[in-house]
């Protein structure tokens, strides 16, 4: 895998910013204080530990959770209490962790769920042939019950339904969980491809080294904070994130 995105990408303005963000589990403070920003046709990275909040960050942007503080903004437009499937809407799809596919649907079933909001014929048939020339084995499964699927597989499905919505920004939650090195690089591979083609991605991942290597920028969260933002880069040589994400002594 290459070691960072292409500098041929033009990386435009703020298409999404979180600001001073607190959302709270009942009475758990999951995040507090949280704030990023996003560029057009970036990849930005969320790092830390389990329970840092990077996922409650997700589901914040997604608008399945909602902040008691703070905004949300898409394009400059304030998002917190619009609801999730209309976040869908506006450009903001989420391959959630777990993936979470449709066990007893097809797999082209589950990706004609994810252009539920969509009603253009020819055009979902356009992006249902990107997806699947992305991820050639799913044309392999079309009629492949999504639940007797490989963990990889699944992956491929979630990403490509996510897709199907025609997403802005795409959100990404440890995508390479559970899988094997082959098939993470699969992975990660179509993720830059995406990229490429537009699509801003914001990528959890607990392998910090290889979500490094494709991000333009990334942030360090700790206990619902964030501690440190850096370029990738930048961060990739940090002694704390060495030392703490990279497994380095």
């Amino acid at each position: 895998m290459s070691a960072s995105p292409s500098s041929a990408r033009v990386i435009g303005s703020v298409v999404l910013e979180v600001t001073d963000v607190h959302t709270y589990y009942g009475n758990i403070h999951a995040l507090q204080g949280v704030s990023i920003s996003v560029r057009e046709r970036e990849i930005v990275t969320l790092l830390g530990s389990n329970g840092a909040g990077k996922s409650t960050t997700l589901k914040t942007i997604s608008g399945l959770l909602r902040p008691r503080q703070g905004t949300v903004k898409l394009r400059g437009e304030t998002i917190n209490n619009v609801p999730a499937h209309q976040i869908v809407r506006r450009g903001i799809c989420q391959s959630p962790e777990g993936r979470h596919v449709f066990p007893r649907l097809s797999v082209d079933e589950n990706l004609a769920m994810g252009a539920f909001i969509h009603n253009d014929t020819k055009q979902v048939a356009i992006d249902r042939e990107r997806v699947l020339d992305l991820f050639p084995r799913l044309r392999e499964r079309l009629r492949q019950k999504a639940g007797t699927l490989s963990g990889g597989e699944q992956q491929m499905l979630a990403i490509g339904r996510a897709m199907m919505g025609r997403p802005a920004v795409l959100l990404l939650d440890e995508p390479s969980m559970g899988l094997s090195p082959l098939l993470t690089d699969v992975i990660f591979d179509a993720i830059k491809e995406i990229n490429h083609s537009g699509v801003t991605v914001v990528v959890v991942e607990q392998n910090a080294q290889l979500a490094l290597s494709i991000a333009d920028r990334g942030y360090v969260m700790q206990t619902g904070r964030i501690v440190l933002t850096d370029t990738a880069d930048a961060l990739a040589k940090n002694e704390m994130v060495r030392k703490a994400y990279l497994g380095e002594e």
